[in-house]
């Protein structure tokens, strides 16, 4: 992979085709992708509500129907949408968890790596709990890290996407009863593929200059 070839090729889509699906395999990739992505300490603080059908897409769109229409076409018309959700609190059953699965998975050769995993990951939580107090903002910034890396990995298998925050957050935790189970939705994603009448896909990407953005140590 040409990392400059696809950085360059993706954008924000505007218009979605709605002909054109994403095939199941690379479907499979970008769930990989959701999975794997990294998050401080491991924490993993994330949920994901899929829709890849109508009704589903139905479900979303009532975020956007009443202060932001013009995002609802971007819902319908793309192949896949992503609710990006994010935990509010880690609570000890979480964190167990993690650290279960993390032991399964092969990753502590001994008891006491074990338990230094999950001290390192209660002492940086702890940071943000106690002595920052900004837990559910962490958690939630680990979740945009996610949605950072789910863009580039649909970039990389040629698909298109666009983040969006402009739609009414309290209306999908609403919908899918995201408060009750812990968590609070931080954004929507729709992947498919563009329109060719995407005007968007025409413009020259606008950066700043490098200049601006780099400095040496």
């Amino acid at each position: 992979m040409n990392v400059s070839q696809t950085v360059n090729r993706r954008y924000s889509t505007k218009k979605f085709d709605p002909a054109k699906k994403i095939p199941a395999a690379d479907w499979a990739q970008m769930q990989d992708a959701l999975r794997g992505s990294p998050s401080s300490v491991n924490i993993q603080p994330w949920h994901f509500v899929i829709a890849d059908d109508e009704a589903g897409k139905a479900r979303i769109a009532k975020a956007t129907a009443e202060h932001f229409p013009f995002n609802t076409p971007k819902v319908a018309d793309a192949s896949h949408v992503v609710v990006f959700a994010a935990k509010t609190h880690a609570d000890d059953a979480f964190l167990d968890k993690i650290l279960e699965k993390e032991d399964q998975d092969g990753r502590y050769a001994q008891p006491e790596f074990k338990k230094g995993g999950d001290d390192a990951r209660r002492t940086f939580l702890g940071i943000h709990r106690n002595t920052i107090q900004d837990e559910a903002e962490w958690l939630s910034r680990q979740v945009h890290i996610n949605l950072g890396f789910a863009l580039m990995a649909a970039a990389a298998l040629g698909i298109d996407a666009v983040p969006m925050e402009g739609v009414d957050l309290a209306a999908l935790d609403k919908e899918f009863g995201l408060a009750e189970k812990g968590f609070r939705s931080v954004a929507i994603v729709s992947f498919g593929y563009r329109a060719d009448d995407d005007f968007n896909a025409q413009l020259p990407k606008s950066r700043l200059a490098e200049a601006d953005v780099f400095s040496k140590a």
